[in-house]
This record gives C-alpha cells, structure tokens and sequence, in this order.
C-alpha cells in the first residue's frame, strides 16, 4: 500500500510542477505572438500568409508561412539567420531586415518556432 501512497503522491507532485510552468510558457507564448504582431505581420501578414499591410511596397512578395510545402524545404537554422541578418543573408532578397538588434537568439529561435506553427494553422 505504501507504493500506491508514494506512485499518487509523485502524480501529484509532477501534476503541481506542470501547472506551476504553464502559465509562464503561455506567458513567453503571448509575448512571441505579440512581437510576431508588431514587427513581422507588417509583411508577412497576422496569419503568415505573406499578405501584411506593407506586402504590396516590397519588391518581392514575403514568404507565405502558411504554404507548408514550401516551409517543409527550409531548415530551422534558415528561418533563424534570415530573422536574425536578414535576408540577404540567406540568398533572399534584402526587402526582409535583420532583426538581431532588436531580438536575442532565444527570441529569434522562439520566433523561428512562431513561424512554423501557422502550418498547422491553414
């Protein structure tokens, strides 16, 4: 009987850690979302179609995270140095600027994350 004690109560303890560090990867989730909003979706659009307000000035239409055909071709550390130099940096046209100044590398990778999930969002 004392393993059933023991087995509920460690349960019940991984139970308490998980909830205890939801609400802060909401939290990083949240702010991610917001920083996506508030530089990316100028081009890329709010739902990562490539069709934000600023899409129709740039010389080369931004990439539509949304078409995962295209997303399945590009490697992580890709979207990660395009985010972060910019897209000359990737043989991309430079109308997508390096934001390393603005985001650390866990931001960028977060961000990197954001951008692969509107694949499973269309």
């Amino acid at each position: 009987m004392k393993k059933g004690r023991i087995l509920v109560g460690t349960i019940a303890l991984v139970l308490a850690v998980a909830a205890a560090a939801a609400p802060s990867a909401r939290a990083a989730d949240s702010e991610i979302s917001q920083s996506y909003l508030i530089y990316c979706s100028k081009c890329h659009g709010p739902d990562g179609h490539g069709d934000g307000p600023n899409a129709a000035t740039l010389k080369t239409k931004p990439r539509d995270f949304t078409d995962c055909a295209t997303m399945k071709k590009i490697d992580d550390d890709t979207i990660f140095k395009a985010i972060k130099e910019g897209g000359a940096a990737v043989n991309l046209p430079n109308d997508m600027p390096p934001w390393g100044q603005a985001f650390d590398d866990s931001e960028i990778r977060q961000l990197s994350t954001f951008v692969r999930s509107f694949c499973g969002k269309s």
